[in-house]
């Protein structure tokens, strides 16, 4: 068994708590390794946090301006000089296209090759898988995502989404809440099967408890509809049944559902309020027109209708809520007009999960010191399409 096997087949079998400490033991004796640390992305995707027994205990590394970050933001091994005779490897955390975090390995300089690289490349990822698998009976990974304390109500929905980014051969995408740490009713949700993808908006009424508790209600509706195997038009008809049921129309969920084909990038949809689609194509920014119906859950045995639009390899979605395209300027210039045009223009380079991250800290400089009165969600899909 070659050491990198060995390595992986150690983290498969280690406590979950224990995987760095077994881990630094492990590059140690197999890669003469002088010292191992992970740092585990934010919640914000601003900072990586390094994993400790005891949370909040050491500053973060910001992402925008050290090597680590730019391992975490590229999703290429970063190496850096450590001394004159050493070598830092900065190697990103990932599962299928949800960034994690990154691992920092120091090594002897003469012991630090490319193929030494490629070979805790393949260890990191594994490392993030373990890490997935901890998060069931461990809370020291999700500690770490985090620079301070959740409300109540963000915890609450951070727990609801199923990751930060996801990628395929025929999509990637990557979604942020914003403020991380105190969201009230903005979700995004999805799942896919081998011939469809399903992706799921939802911008919930009120503020903290209530808002988490209607949004939640909302998106285990429609998960419970989706996993019965029932059509797009049966999921909305269902999860507005449940929530008219408790609400009585007191609350409503504003919620946009779609699925997607991937042999043929025909997407069905369902625009019942919000949030707002805009679609880049050919460097040109364009809304998604779509057929606006009632929020779920706002009256009784409402009746939905589906409608369908095609996306082309090359295309590019995003999907913003209200706090988003409603924000103004301190000069009152809404974001959605003019400002977010030019958002999606000059992001366009990047990798579908860095681009809600720049567009949110765009959102920031154009609100000014104007205080954000809403929560703001920013979803990106990249189509690739299905190959032949």
């Amino acid at each position: 068994m070659d050491r990198s096997a060995a390595v992986e087949r150690m983290l498969r079998t280690v406590e979950p708590h224990a995987l760095l400490p077994v881990l630094r033991r492990a590059l140690t004796t197999q890669y003469a390794a002088l010292g191992v640390d992970l740092l585990m992305a934010d919640y914000s995707m601003t900072i990586l946090q390094a994993v400790e027994a005891l949370p909040f205990t050491s500053p973060g590394v910001p992402v925008h301006t050290s090597a680590p970050g730019r391992a975490f933001a590229s999703q290429r091994p970063v190496r850096e000089p450590s001394g004159d005779t050493a070598t830092e490897l900065h190697l990103p955390v990932s599962v299928r296209g949800e960034r994690i975090g990154v691992l920092c390995v120091t090594l002897p300089a003469d012991a630090a090759g490319h193929g030494v690289e490629d070979e805790l490349a393949e260890i990191a990822e594994s490392l993030g898988r373990a890490i997935l698998i901890a998060d069931r009976e461990t809370d020291l990974y999700l500690q770490a995502k985090r620079v301070r304390r959740l409300t109540l109500a963000a915890e609450m929905q951070w727990q609801l989404l199923p990751g930060s980014s996801c990628a395929r051969s025929e999509y990637e995408m990557g979604a942020q809440l914003e403020p991380a740490y105190g969201v009230y009713g903005d979700n995004v949700d999805w799942s896919a099967t081998a011939d469809d993808f399903s992706l799921t908006l939802t911008n919930g009424m009120g503020e903290g408890i209530e808002a988490s508790l209607l949004t939640s209600l909302g998106i285990n509706a429609l998960r419970n509809a989706r996993r019965a195997g029932l059509s797009l038009i049966d999921q909305a008809c269902l999860a507005d049944q449940a929530i008219y049921g408790l609400h009585r129309g007191d609350l409503h969920l504003s919620t946009l559902l779609l699925r997607f084909d991937l042999p043929t990038g025909v997407v069905e949809v369902i625009d019942a309020g919000s949030p707002k689609a805009w679609l880049l194509r050919e460097r040109k920014v364009s809304p998604v027109e779509l057929d606006a119906q009632l929020p779920l859950g706002m009256f009784e045995d409402t009746l939905y209708e589906s409608q369908t639009f095609r996306v082309r390899p090359g295309d590019r979605l995003l999907f913003l809520s209200d706090g988003v395209y409603d924000a103004t300027s301190p000069a009152g210039e809404r974001y959605e007009e003019r400002v977010l045009s030019r958002a999606m223009n000059s992001t366009r380079m990047l990798p579908a999960p860095e681009v809600p991250r720049a567009i949110l800290h765009e959102l920031r400089g154009h609100r000014g010191d104007v205080e954000a009165l809403d929560d703001a969600l920013v979803v990106c899909l990249d189509w690739r399409g299905r190959r032949s």
